[in-house]
C-alpha cells in the first residue's frame, strides 16, 4: 500500500495533466452542438462546387420564413372578429323611445308627430340592423365579423355594417330633411344622445381561438424529396427551387432528434477530435517547451485560455451566429505571448480555431480570418508594455479582419453593391474588447501567479522600496547589480532571449547580500574584512547564505518565481574556491563539496546569461591593466571553467550562443575600461 502511495506521489504531476485534459475534452464537447451537421458549403446564385448530390433519406421541403410570415398575415387578414350581440339593449332602447317621445313631443302636431315617430324608429331600426358598436376598433371596413348570441352564431356580415354610436347623427339630419322636417333636428339629436346605447362587444377569446385554430393548420413544408432523388449536379447553380431543397435538407441535418445510438456516436467523434487536438497541444508543450510543460499552473492557464474562448464563441452562436467575429479571439496569442513566447501563442491559437470550425457558420472562411489575424497578432505585437504598441498592433489587426473579410465578399457575390457594413461594425467592436488583455494580463498575473512583461518593466525600476534598500544597505552590491544587468540585457538581445527578463534577475539576483553587506567585497569600503576573523567554512556559509537570504527576502516582498529562479541559480553549484583553497591549506583532505553551492544550475537561456555575467563581471574588478588580450582571455577562461564544470547542462543554450555571449561580454568590458588601441610612435 505504501508503495502504491509513493508511486503516486512521484507521478501526482502527470495524473494532474491526465485529469486537466480529461476535464477539458469533456467541457468542450458539453459546449459543442450534439446534432448533425452539414458537411456541404453553398451560396445562394452561386455555383455547386461538390459532386452531384442525392437525398440521402426522405425528408420535407421547408418553406421560408418569409412564405410562413406571408401565410401568416393573409390568415390575419381573412381571420373573422366575433361580437357578443345583447338584444335586450335593443328592445330597451324601443321601449324607451317611446316614452321619451311622447314626452318631448305634443299632442297637438296632430299627424306630424305620427310622422316624426316614424322617422325616429326607422333610424333606430337602421341602426340597429346589425348592432351599434361600443367603441371604434379600427378594422379594416371588409374585415369579417361574426354575431353571437351567447356561444350560438346567430349572424355573418363585415365591419363596415356596423354601426358606430356617433353615426346616428348624420342618419337622423337626412331622415328629417328628406321629408322637410328640419326644425326638428335639434330636438331629436339630442333625444338620441341620451337614447343609444352599445349592443355589441368584441369576445376576444373567442377570436383568438379561431385565429389560432387557422394558424395551427398552416404547414412548415410544401412537398417532399424522396430518398436517392437528384438534388443538385455538380456546376448548376444554386437558386430558386434547388436552394430551398438544399435550406431543407441542411435544416434536416441539424435539426433532425437523433436517437440515444447516434448521440452517444456524436459525443464520441467530438470527443475523440477535441482529445486529438489538446494531446497534440500537450505534445507541442512535452517536446518545445519542457520548462511549461513540467508547471501544472501554466499548463491550466494555457487550457483555461482555450476553453474560455470556446466558451464565450459558444454563447455568441446560440444567441446569434452573425456576431461571431465580435468575440476578441486574439486576445488568446496577445495573453500567451505576453507570458510565455510567440511560438506557443501562435500554435495554441491555431488549435483553437480548428476546435471553433465545429460550430461556428460558414467554417472555412471562419478559419481563415481568424488563423490570419492570429498570425498577424504574433507578428506585430511586441513589447507589450509600451501602450502605443498596442494600439497600433489591435488596429493592424482590425485591417486585416476587414480587408480579408472584403475579399471572402466579393467572391461569394461577385461585387460590391450589397456589401455588409454591419461585419465591419463588428471587426472594429472586437478591436476595442482586444484592448481589455491589459487589465486582462493584470487578473491572469494574481490569479495564476505569472508574470509578464509589463510587470517586469515596473521591477526594473529602481525606484522600488527593495531596490532602494539595496542601495542604502550594500551600495557596492547594488552598483554590481547595475553593470550586470547592462551586460545580460545586451547577451539576451543579442541571442534573442528575454531581455526584460533577465535584467530584472540581474537587479535582484543578489538582494540577499543586504543581510550581511560588509562579508562581501564590494561593501567593504573601510578596508576591513569581516572574513579575518572567520574560518574558511564559517566564511563559507555565509557567503551560501546570500542565496537563502535572497529568496526569502523575494518572496516576503511577492516577486515573482520567474525573478526568484535568477536568485535560486545564479551560482548554479559552482565552488567557493577561494575559501576552499584556504580551508584545503589547512586540511589536505577538504572535500570540494563542502564548498559547493547547492543549487540549482540554470534552466534556461536567461539564468545561464545571469550566471555568465554576474561571474564576468564580479571577476573584471581583480583586474589589473587592462588590454584587449587580458579581457579576451579572461572572459574565455571564466566561462569555459563554468562550462567543464556543466552549469549550462540544464540550460536550453547553444555553444553558438555561448560564443556570441562571449563577443559581447568581452566589448563591454572593453568599453567599461575605456580601452583604446596603441598608435605607433
Amino acid at each position: 500500500m505504501k508503495n502504491i502511495i509513493n508511486k503516486w506521489y512521484k507521478n501526482h504531476s502527470l495524473i494532474y495533466k491526465i485529469l486537466l485534459f480529461i476535464g477539458t475534452t469533456f467541457l468542450i464537447v458539453y459546449l459543442f452542438p450534439k446534432s448533425g451537421k452539414f458537411k456541404y458549403n453553398f451560396d445562394k446564385n452561386k455555383p455547386w462546387q461538390s459532386e452531384n448530390l442525392y437525398a440521402p433519406f426522405d425528408f420535407a421541403i421547408q418553406k421560408s420564413p418569409e412564405e410562413l410570415q406571408k401565410e401568416k398575415s393573409n390568415i390575419v387578414k381573412e381571420s373573422a372578429v366575433y361580437f357578443d350581440l345583447l338584444e335586450e339593449v335593443k328592445d330597451y332602447v324601443f321601449e324607451d323611445y317611446n316614452t321619451k317621445f311622447n314626452a318631448t313631443f305634443d299632442d297637438s302636431l296632430g299627424r306630424k308627430k305620427t310622422e316624426l315617430f316614424r322617422i325616429g324608429r326607422s333610424v333606430l331600426s337602421e341602426i340597429y340592423k346589425n348592432g351599434v358598436l361600443e367603441e371604434d376598433y379600427n378594422y379594416p371596413n371588409d374585415k369579417n365579423v361574426i354575431l353571437l348570441d351567447g356561444q350560438n352564431q346567430i349572424a355573418s356580415t363585415t365591419y363596415s355594417e356596423l354601426s358606430k354610436i356617433e353615426a346616428f347623427r348624420g342618419l337622423l339630419e337626412k331622415q328629417l330633411e328628406d321629408r322637410g322636417n328640419a326644425k326638428f333636428k335639434a330636438v331629436f339629436v339630442s333625444m338620441f344622445f341620451d337614447l343609444i346605447e352599445p349592443n355589441l362587444k368584441v369576445n376576444k377569446s373567442i377570436t383568438q381561438n379561431a385565429l389560432n385554430e387557422e394558424l395551427d393548420k398552416i404547414s412548415s413544408t410544401r412537398g417532399n424529396v424522396e430518398r436517392e432523388t437528384l438534388i443538385i449536379s455538380k456546376g448548376e447553380l444554386v437558386e430558386g427551387h434547388k436552394y430551398d431543397i438544399l435550406k431543407s435538407l441542411e435544416s434536416e441535418y441539424e435539426s433532425q432528434v437523433w436517437s440515444a445510438s447516434n448521440y452517444t456516436w456524436v459525443v464520441i467523434s467530438y470527443s475523440i477530435l477535441v482529445a486529438l487536438t489538446l494531446l497534440m497541444l500537450l505534445l507541442f508543450l512535452r517536446k518545445y517547451r519542457k520548462e511549461v510543460f513540467l508547471d501544472n499552473t501554466k499548463v491550466t492557464f494555457i487550457f483555461f485560455n482555450i476553453l474560455l474562448m470556446v466558451l464565450l464563441t459558444t454563447l455568441i452562436v446560440n444567441y446569434n451566429s452573425k456576431y461571431v467575429y465580435v468575440v476578441p479571439l486574439c486576445v488568446l496569442p496577445l495573453v500567451l505571448k505576453a507570458f510565455f513566447d510567440a511560438r506557443l501563442g501562435l500554435f495554441s491559437h491555431v488549435l483553437t480555431v480548428l476546435l471553433l470550425g465545429f460550430i461556428v457558420p460558414n467554417s472555412y472562411e471562419y478559419m481563415f480570418l481568424q488563423i490570419i489575424a492570429g498570425i498577424v497578432t504574433i507578428l506585430t505585437v511586441s513589447e507589450l508594455y509600451k501602450r502605443a504598441n498596442l494600439f497600433i498592433s489591435v488596429g493592424q489587426i482590425t485591417l486585416i479582419y476587414i480587408i480579408t473579410y472584403f475579399a471572402f465578399f466579393v467572391i461569394h457575390e461577385g461585387s460590391i453593391a450589397t456589401l455588409n457594413f454591419e461585419a465591419f461594425g463588428m471587426f472594429i467592436l472586437c478591436g476595442l474588447a482586444t484592448l481589455f488583455v491589459q487589465p486582462l494580463i493584470y487578473i491572469y498575473e494574481k490569479l495564476f501567479g505569472l508574470v509578464s512583461d509589463v510587470s517586469l518593466l515596473e521591477l526594473s525600476d529602481t525606484n522600488t522600496n527593495l531596490l532602494k534598500e539595496l542601495s542604502n544597505k550594500a551600495p557596492g552590491t547594488f552598483h554590481h547589480s547595475l553593470n550586470v544587468a547592462n551586460l545580460a540585457e545586451a547577451s539576451a538581445n543579442e541571442i534573442g532571449a528575454n531581455a526584460m527578463l533577465v535584467r530584472v534577475g540581474a537587479l535582484y539576483h543578489d538582494i540577499g547580500k543586504m543581510k550581511n553587506p560588509t562579508y562581501f567585497t564590494e561593501n567593504q569600503s573601510t578596508g576591513i574584512n569581516p572574513h579575518d576573523e572567520l574560518s574558511p567554512r564559517e566564511s563559507t556559509n555565509i557567503i551560501f547564505s546570500h542565496v537563502l537570504d535572497g529568496i526569502e527576502i523575494a518572496k516576503k516582498n511577492n516577486l515573482p518565481d520567474r525573478v526568484i529562479d535568477f536568485i535560486r541559480t545564479h551560482h548554479g553549484t559552482s565552488v567557493v574556491y577561494y575559501f576552499y583553497m584556504k580551508e584545503k591549506e589547512l586540511d589536505i583532505a577538504t572535500d570540494i563539496e563542502d564548498f559547493r553551492y547547492p543549487g540549482p544550475k540554470p534552466f534556461s537561456k536567461e539564468t545561464a546569461i545571469l550566471m555568465m555575467c554576474d561571474s564576468v563581471e564580479a571577476a573584471s574588478k581583480s583586474l589589473k591593466d587592462p588590454s584587449s588580450t587580458k579581457i579576451n582571455h579572461f572572459v574565455e577562461n571564466i566561462i569555459n571553467k563554468q562550462m567543464e564544470d556543466g552549469q549550462f547542462l540544464n540550460a536550453d543554450i547553444t555553444f553558438k550562443e555561448i560564443e556570441s555571449i562571449k563577443k559581447i561580454l568581452k566589448n563591454k568590458l572593453a568599453n567599461i575600461f575605456h580601452l583604446r588601441i596603441e598608435y605607433p610612435e
